[in-house]
Order: structure tokens, then C-alpha cells, then sequence
């Protein structure tokens, strides 16, 4: 068995595979350097992040494959799912060394498999943008706590930034302790600590973290929820079908 360890980065994936053809030795196993390693090990390599020869390889899967394959390969790492890692190799080998690369082989199962995971997160995706509720601060930025189940906060940037173009805002997945703050100009990548993450998990702000209008027009909009809903037509199974039960407590009209 020949197994890899990298720095679980995508450069040091592509890193990985530039390595494999250039040594000849194909991997059984990618792992990281605190992944616990197989009992049975015939060869083990540290491969280390080099910039270059990943843009080397990316370069490479720009003439083999489409756009479309491409941002699916990024969505399918952005699920952080523990089979990625060699999905994604076995992949961009096999389209490396097909003449016209494979993205069009249905037959193949990983190519199904890696159609049905970039799927699964662009659904997260929009279902993410459907579904965040901004609290305003006292400070005047617009903050969503979100927990999506895939890494997906880069995909739904662009749609906010263009929707809130003059409004600073921050997104913050609570389940990764990661976020990112717009302020009219770039998005930055920020974190908190864990006695703040604490609170934002509970999915709402204390009150003097909140403007003075935000409180009220919390309450104004679960009254107009109230106001438009009817008892008797309530389909709590059709309503967790099209908005998932783990969305909610981030949504001010079902706290």
C-alpha cells in the first residue's frame, strides 16, 4: 500500500498529483499528517504544497475538461465529505490520462459520484441564500449566523455582494467557526472566539448587540407570519420538505 500525506489544501491535492506522475508511485491512501495510518504500509510520502506545479496540473484540467467539471470539482471539495480527497484524485487522473478526458462518462462511477456531490452542495447552496435572516448590529453591519452542511459560504458571495452592494455584512457559518465580512469594498475571511461562537449558535444576538430598530421589526415580522398563517392548512411535513427543519433556528419567524 502506498499511502500520501498532505496539508489537506486543493493546491496541496493538485500537488499530490504532480507528484504521482513525476515518481510514478499512484497512491492507495491521501491523508493528513493527523489522520491515523493504515497498519500495513509499503510506502509512505509527505507531499508538500507547491504552487507551481498545482497551476502546473490545473492548467493541465483546463484543456481536458470544461468549466462546468471544473466548478464541480471545486464544489465536491468544498462538501469536506472524508472520501473527497481520493474522489477527487482518482478524477483528475483518469481524465489526465484519457486522451479526451472522461467528464461526459456516465458509466464511470466517479464521475456519477462526483455529479451527485457538486449537486448536493449547490442545493446547500441556494437553500442558504433562500434562507439567511440578517440582524441589524448596533455598529450598522448587517450579521447572519448559518450553519450550512457543506463549506459552501464561497459559492453564495457573489450574490450577496451584488444584492448589498453599499451595506457592510457579515455571513458566519457557526458550525466551522468561520465567516466573512463585506465592507463595501472586499470580502475578508474573519473568526470568533468560542465564548462569542456560543452565542451565535443560539441563532440570535442579545438585544444590545442589536439596533434600536431591529428588535421591533423582529417582532413586526413574526407577527406578520402569524398574521398570514392558516391554522387549518398547516402542512408541517410539505413545510420541512421545502424548508429544512436544521435552517430554522436562524430564521426569525419560527424562533
Amino acid at each position: 500500500m502506498i499511502v500520501f500525506t498532505y496539508d489537506t489544501t486543493f493546491d496541496g491535492l493538485l500537488s499530490c498529483v504532480f507528484f504521482a506522475y513525476e515518481q510514478k508511485k499512484f497512491p492507495d491512501l491521501i491523508l493528513s499528517e493527523s489522520d491515523p495510518k493504515p497498519l500495513f504500509i509499503d510506502e509512505q510520502y509527505h507531499v508538500g504544497t507547491e504552487t507551481e506545479k498545482s497551476k502546473r496540473v490545473w492548467k493541465g484540467l483546463e484543456k481536458k475538461l470544461s468549466k462546468f467539471a471544473r466548478n464541480m470539482m471545486l464544489s465536491v471539495w468544498l462538501s469536506e465529505l472524508p472520501e473527497t480527497t481520493m474522489l477527487l484524485f482518482r478524477y483528475i487522473r483518469k481524465n489526465i490520462d484519457h486522451p479526451q478526458g472522461i467528464e461526459m462518462n456516465f458509466g464511470d462511477d466517479d464521475v456519477l459520484r462526483i455529479k451527485d456531490i457538486a449537486q448536493k452542495v449547490a442545493t446547500d447552496a441556494r437553500k442558504l441564500t433562500q434562507f439567511i435572516r440578517f440582524q441589524e448590529t448596533a455598529d450598522g453591519i448587517w450579521f447572519a449566523p448559518v450553519s450550512p452542511r457543506y463549506n459552501v459560504l464561497s459559492l453564495i458571495v457573489p450574490h450577496f455582494r451584488s444584492r448589498y452592494t453599499t451595506q457592510p455584512w457579515i455571513i458566519y457559518d457557526t458550525g466551522r467557526n468561520v465567516g466573512l465580512y463585506y465592507d463595501t469594498r472586499t470580502v475578508q475571511e474573519i473568526s470568533f472566539s468560542q465564548k462569542d461562537l456560543a452565542e451565535l449558535k443560539s441563532g440570535k444576538l442579545d438585544n444590545e448587540k442589536l439596533s434600536g430598530e431591529e428588535a421591533f421589526f423582529q417582532q413586526l415580522w413574526k407577527e406578520y407570519f402569524r398574521s398570514i398563517t392558516i391554522k387549518e392548512r398547516i402542512n408541517l411535513k410539505l413545510q420541512r420538505q421545502h424548508m429544512p427543519k436544521r435552517y430554522w433556528k436562524y430564521l426569525t419567524e419560527i424562533q
